[in-house]
């Protein structure tokens, strides 16, 4: 597995790789904070995914259309690991533990179990090997999460879905970022593709279960469009798909638990949740995990 070197001449792929994993840090913390305010609203999911995915795909559209709904050369099977991992399915799983469960510990539970589902798929299916000091810091995002497991289970505070989604949406995120690696896509084909599928699938639930964005405020409406539907649904995925292209699909994931840290803070500072010793606790040491997965302080042999 390539790794990062030390010499002052850089990559610029490899540096670019690395901005587009920080933009896609950053804007996916806003993304947590901003699917759990929408819990307060009468925004439903399938409000929210029309935003997320309809902008997008309006957006892209020239793109799609271009490629077409089924890019010639592009394997099925990777095409619906790609749509459901990080589009609709992903979307419907992760909103529906989120508006229950704390920012902080969404972070930590699903920002802190992409990298090591990714790592593992990695590992299991595909034959990398990651060195000691990746290893070291999987295992520190694992004791990130288990200290917020353990906390949980002596006070009850999170439900039992919290547990089961948001790491299920941690695989379904991790074989996307395979299927995506492997797909021969560009990051702008990639978004478009799954924009506009996923569209069309809450296209379809909304018709079946209704909507209820007339009874929104505006201002609300307003907020979802900036963090779902642009920052999200499209500047989001064009960066993290350029972070796969750049460094690998182990060591883009990685940066995603990073995520721990900021939903943290955010859901305390800006939503007034608790922030308690465990969830501080467990961010930092989720921080310094993603650190270390990374391959920051690997040298190239």
């Amino acid at each position: 597995m390539s790794t990062i070197t030390f010499s002052n001449e850089k990559p610029t792929s490899q540096l670019s790789g690395y901005a587009a994993g920080t933009i896609t840090v950053l804007i996916w913390s806003s993304w947590f904070l901003a699917t759990r305010h929408s819990a307060a609203t009468p925004l439903g999911s399938i409000d929210i995914g029309l935003i997320r995915f309809g902008i997008p795909a309006l957006v892209l559209a020239p793109v799609w259309l271009r490629t077409g709904l089924k890019p010639k050369g592009l394997p099925l099977h990777l095409m619906a690991i790609m749509i459901a991992g990080c589009g609709a399915v992903f979307f419907l799983v992760t909103t529906l533990a989120i508006h229950s469960t704390p920012a902080a510990s969404s972070g930590i539970l699903l920002g802190g179990s992409m990298p090591l589902a990714t790592a593992l798929i990695g590992m299991l299916l595909f034959g990398e090997r990651p060195d000691a000091t990746r290893i070291a810091g999987l295992l520190a995002i694992v004791a990130g999460v288990m200290i917020l497991l353990v906390r949980s289970l002596a006070d009850a505070s999170l439900p039992w879905t919290s547990f089961a989604l948001l790491p299920a949406g941690a695989v379904l995120w991790a074989s996307y970022t395979h299927a995506f690696r492997r797909s021969g896509l560009s990051a702008i084909q990639a978004s478009a593709l799954i924009a506009v599928w996923s569209f069309l699938i809450m296209a379809a639930l909304a018709l079946v279960f209704g909507v209820s964005l007339p009874q929104a405020a505006l201002p609300e409406i307003g907020l979802q469009v900036l963090s779902q539907g642009i920052l999200s649904g499209l500047v989001a995925m064009l960066a993290y798909g350029t972070a796969v292209r750049n460094l690998g699909g182990t060591q883009a994931a990685a940066f995603t638990a990073l995520t721990p840290v900021l939903a943290t803070v955010g859901g305390g500072f800006l939503l007034g949740e608790p922030m308690g010793l465990a969830e501080i606790g467990a961010a930092v040491i989720t921080g310094i995990g993603v650190a270390l997965s990374t391959g920051i302080a690997a040298k190239r042999h």
